[in-house]
Formats: structure tokens, C-alpha cells, sequence
């Protein structure tokens, strides 16, 4: 078919359809495609819309050459299968020697000028789907393992957790002014009219106080206000900062509230129970941040085995219920940053505390709960996939670069626009004195939230470097070795990065000589040389996903069809 012929659809422009920046031809060239030290920002410049009938002639010379050595091919392909099919992987140079200890002899020896390209590729490990969506997914499944293994044992933890106390916590944030939102009727499920006001009138601006418009779910004006001179951007941008300092204390006033509830001091408390918890933060679209945990009570001291133990009798889920609204409605921080500027921050209204399944079966504390009933007890599985999801999420989705602000990034923020202005706030209010302690110019782009996405406390279960840590061991003790005879690893993944020149672990225990790893690495860019092997790379990593998915999904229907024929017994 000529090009002449092609839909509109195609021959519109395609940025943002293949991954990383395209030069007008299509045609990058080597290294145009990757960003060298020192240079600007990926995302900094405007995408140039590119034809499809100017930009497959270049891919495909692109495509051809890498594929034209196919041992070559096959290299760089394992290469890039090794960092997870990474969208922006970091490319590096530099050897790495085992050298006996004893003699100096050097046993084998590894060189990246031995590689395609001449670089090692190591994956980014970004959280961020929008970035790179196959790290991200890695992050996610971590995160994921993470959080399940705390509610029902497994990497470390006993089986016995889930047996503890556990529930399922959500806080929001307050309301700074009214935005557009969807409402639903409870009762027949229809979407209602966003903010219908019968007596409706102007806001001291000459903006109207209602809203009779029935959002759809991809309406951009969600979450914005309906007067943005009304809104409380300060407020705003102060509780996205604050909300760590509000969970520091929440978290103290509940062990405070546990203490009381059971007649003890804090001091006996923390020495028959310890409070863990795990807990992520969800950006809304408003571009407040809501923060949803777990949290689970264990004994103090730990069993026979060593092994994290139940609490005493009388600490259930009941109990902690009870204590998390007790704190939650507490829970103050005050600002005073001089000039009339004070607020008093706390957690919203709304307010969701459930028991997960296989706690004891309490009554919903929740006043907004209707007749005292039983609350839906979430499953185990399902809280730790909800939290897991929202770590890959990020600000850029609304126009907002995940990466610092600059005084000339800055003066690009479009003020009508209700996150850029929320972040144009979080950066005037860096400027003064009496906040410098919140840093809030270095955290500008998240709307002011400067804490991690994801945390955990001390004992809850596994650490995401432990997790790390295995997969490595894993691809190590299956590949071999972290060198073969033809001097280069069997697997990219197996030359640990992060592990400093010192003794092989590998090393025989047995009276062999301790072999020490003497390494030197230096930075050469990130992001694939060219247009044609970010193709390849996206190609093979959607061919990943759908490998992952057919194995999920035949082992559903394994589980689904062995527990129907165990109801049929």
C-alpha cells in the first residue's frame, strides 16, 4: 500500500509512540537517542511530531544493522534481557578481574570493549511506569511480595503473621476548597451531578459555587477546583509536606491510645506488643496525597524459634480499630511561617479502617458505618496488589516532568493550570526562612511531598534489597559463575555493580584462596543508542509481559479447578 493511502491515524504525528527523543528524520544516529553525561534532562524539549512515512526508513536501517552480526545480536539481545528489557538502561564501561589472593595471579578477566557496543547495560531501577514501564513492573512486584509477606508469611517471615491482628487503613487528606469530582448514588449506582446546589451562588471572585456537569472518568477538569482563587494552595502544599510528620505521629499517639485502652503505660505496652505497619502514598488528582498501610500487631519478644510471636491475649483487631480513630482524630501539626501565615493540619474526614481476613471478627468502629455491620474483610492478596500499584505512579501523567524543578523549568508552569500552580506554591513557599526545614524548592515537583512513596517498619517482613539481593544469587547460581572461560559473564545480570572490590563470596570454603574482585567502571550514558534498539527493547518487553500473564492466568485456572474438585469431594 503506498504511503499516500495510509489512514490519518497513521500518518499523524507518532511522538510518544516509540520510546525515547527522535530527531525530524527519524534517524538518530548513535548516542542521539541516549543522554550523555552533563546534558539536559530527557523530557527537558518539546517531542517534535514525527511522520511514519519519515521515520521508518531510519528504524529500519537501524533495525537492519543491529541484526546484520547475529552473534552480535544475540549478545546485545541477552544484554538487554538481562536488565528486564529496561527502557532507559544505564550504559557503562570498565573490567572486572578475579585475582587470586595469594599470588596476584589474575584468573579470568572481564572488558565491556568485548561487548556490543562496548558497554555494559544496567537496568535504571525507575519506580515510575511513565519512565520506564518494565523497571517499574519490577518495582511493583517487589513492592508487591514486600507487603504479602508481612500479612501471610513467606521471604523470611512466619506463617504465623496471619494469625496477628491486621487491618487495613486508609487516610485522606483535608479538603482545601471544592473541586470537581464524580458522585454516584448509592442506592441505584447512576452517576450524580458533580456539585448541585439549588441556591447556588457566586464565590467572592464571581465564580459560581456549584457544578451540574456529570464527569466521565477522563474528564481533565477532575480534582481541579471549582475557584482557584479560593483554593488554599498554601494549605495544600503544606499537608503534602507534613503528611510524614502526621503519620510520625499517628503512629505514636496509637501506641499511646493501645496503652490506654488496655490499662497499661506505654512503657509496659512497648514492652508486650510492637506495632508494624507498611504503608504507601497515592497521589490524587486534586494532587493531594492519601496514604494507605497495614498494620499488624506482634508480640515483643519473639517465640522459642526466634520467630515473630502473637500478642497477648486481649490485643485484636478490635483493639486496634478502636485506637487507629481514637489517633487519627487527634493527630495535629501546626505552621506558623511568620508574615499571617499559620495553618493546623490534619487527616480528612474520611477515614476507612477494615480487619483483614483471618483477624478476629470485630464490629466496623467507623460512626459512618450504616447498622453496626460486619465490615468487608479484604484479602490478603488483594490489599498487598492495591498498595503495590500505586508505587509506580507518578505527577508527570498531568504535564509535570518526574524531575526536580529549575528556575527555568519553573517559569515554564502554566499558573491556571491547577497542579502546576500547586507546584509554582510549593516553590514561593521554599523561599522563605521559616519553611527551609521542609525544603519544599527540592520537592516542588511533587507537590511538596517529600517523603517515599513506600515504607515500612523495621520488622514487618522482607526489604526490597533483600529481595534484590536473591534474584541476583538466583541468576548467579544459575548462570554459573560470574565469569566463564571466553572472559565475559554467562550473564550481564551477574556482575554486581553494588558489591565493592574485595573477596569473592563465591569463594571455596574448602582451603581455596580467597579471590578478590577488582573492578572499575565509568559512566557512558543512559538510554538505548538509537531509536531502532528502543523498538527492540519495547518489543521484547511487551513479549515478557504477555509471557508472565499466560503463566498467571494458567495457574488462576490451576487453583480455580483444584478447588472445585475439592467442593465436589
Amino acid at each position: 500500500m503506498p504511503q499516500s493511502d495510509w489512514p490519518p491515524e497513521v500518518l499523524d504525528g507518532t511522538a510518544g509512540l516509540l520510546p525515547g527523543p527522535l530527531s525530524r528524520d527519524g534517524y538518530p544516529g548513535p548516542g542521539r537517542a541516549a543522554t550523555p553525561r552533563g546534558s539536559a534532562p530527557r523530557g527537558a524539549e518539546p517531542a517534535v511530531p514525527v511522520r511514519v512515512g519519515e521515520l521508518l526508513p531510519g528504524v529500519c536501517r537501524e533495525l537492519v544493522a543491529r541484526a546484520a552480526d547475529p552473534d552480535r545480536y544475540d549478545r546485545w539481545s541477552r544484554l538487554v534481557a538481562s536488565t528486564g528489557n529496561c527502557a532507559q538502561p544505564v550504559r557503562l564501561t570498565g573490567t572486572v578481574h578475579r585475582v587470586d589472593g595469594s599470588t596476584g595471579e589474575v584468573r579470568s578477566s572481564y572488558d565491556t570493549a568485548a561487548e556490543p557496543d562496548g558497554v555494559l547495560l544496567v537496568a535504571c531501577r525507575n519506580r515510575r511506569a511513565s519512565v520506564c514501564p518494565p523497571c517499574s513492573e519490577t518495582y511493583r512486584a517487589d513492592t508487591y511480595q514486600l507487603i504479602a509477606a508481612g500479612l501471610r508469611g513467606g521471604k523470611g517471615t512466619p506463617p504465623t503473621v496471619a494469625a496477628h491482628p491486621r487491618v487495613f487503613l486508609t487516610l485522606t487528606a483535608p479538603s482545601f476548597g471544592v473541586v470537581h469530582t464524580i458522585r454516584t448514588d448509592p442506592a441505584s449506582g447512576r452517576p450524580r451531578r458533580c456539585h448541585e446546589r439549588r441556591e447556588a451562588g457566586f464565590c467572592p471572585h464571581g465564580r459560581r459555587t456549584s457544578c451540574s456537569r456529570r464527569h466521565p472518568a477522563d474528564d481533565p477538569d477532575l480534582g481541579t477546583p471549582l475557584c482557584g482563587d479560593c483554593y488554599d494552595y498554601t494549605g495544600a502544599v503544606l499537608f503534602n509536606a507534613l503528611a510524614p510528620e502526621l503519620w510520625r505521629r499517628l503512629c505514636i499517639y496509637l501506641r499511646r491510645d493501645l496503652a490506654r485502652a488496655s490499662g497499661l503505660t506505654v512503657a509496659e505496652f512497648n514492652a508486650r506488643v510492637r506495632l508494624r505497619f507498611a504503608k504507601v502514598a497515592e497521589a490524587q488528582r486534586r494532587g493531594l496525597v492519601h496514604l494507605h498501610a497495614v498494620l499488624r500487631l506482634d508480640a515483643a519478644t519473639p517465640d522459642a524459634d526466634g520467630q515473630t510471636a502473637v500478642p497477648p491475649p486481649g490485643f485484636d483487631a478490635a483493639l486496634l480499630i478502636q485506637a487507629v480513630h481514637a489517633a487519627a482524630g487527634r493527630v495535629r501539626v501546626d505552621v506558623d511561617a511568620g508574615n499571617g501565615l499559620r495553618r493546623s493540619l490534619s487527616w480528612g474526614q474520611q477515614l476507612d479502617v477494615r480487619p483483614l481476613a483471618g483477624s478476629v471478627p470485630v464490629l466496623d468502629q467507623n460512626p459512618a458505618a450504616a447498622g453496626g455491620e460486619a465490615p468487608q474483610a479484604p484479602d490478603e492478596s488483594a490489599v498487598a496488589a492495591y498498595l503495590a500499584k500505586y508505587v509506580t505512579k507518578a505527577t508527570d501523567h498531568v504535564g509535570l516532568a518526574p524531575r526536580r524543578l529549575t528556575v527555568e523549568t519553573v517559569a515554564e508552569l502554566d499558573p491556571a493550570r491547577h497542579l502546576h500552580r500547586m507546584a509554582l506554591t510549593g516553590w514561593q513557599l521554599g523561599a522563605r526562612t521559616e519553611l527551609a526545614e521542609l525544603r519544599l524548592r527540592r520537592w516542588a515537583h511533587m507537590l511538596g511531598f517529600r517523603g517515599h512513596v513506600a515504607t515500612r517498619s523495621r520488622a514487618y517482613s522482607t526489604t526490597l534489597g533483600a529481595l534484590r539481593a536473591a534474584r541476583a544469587a538466583w541468576r548467579q547460581d544459575t548462570s554459573g559463575g560470574l565469569l566463564d572461560n571466553t572472559h565475559r559473564p554467562v550473564d550481564p545480570s551477574d556482575v554486581d555493580l553494588e558489591q565493592p572490590s574485595g573477596a569473592d563470596a563465591a569463594s571455596d570454603p574448602a582451603g581455596e584462596p580467597s579471590v578478590l574482585l577488582v573492578s572499575a567502571w565509568r559512566f557512558a550514558g543512559s538510554g538505548h543508542r538509537t531509536t531502532g534498539d528502543a523498538v527492540l527493547a519495547a518489543s521484547a518487553a511487551a513479549s515478557a509481559r504477555e509471557r508472565r500473564e499466560a503463566i498467571r492466568l494458567d495457574r488462576w485456572w490451576t487453583r480455580y479447578l483444584d478447588e472445585q474438585k475439592a467442593s465436589l469431594r
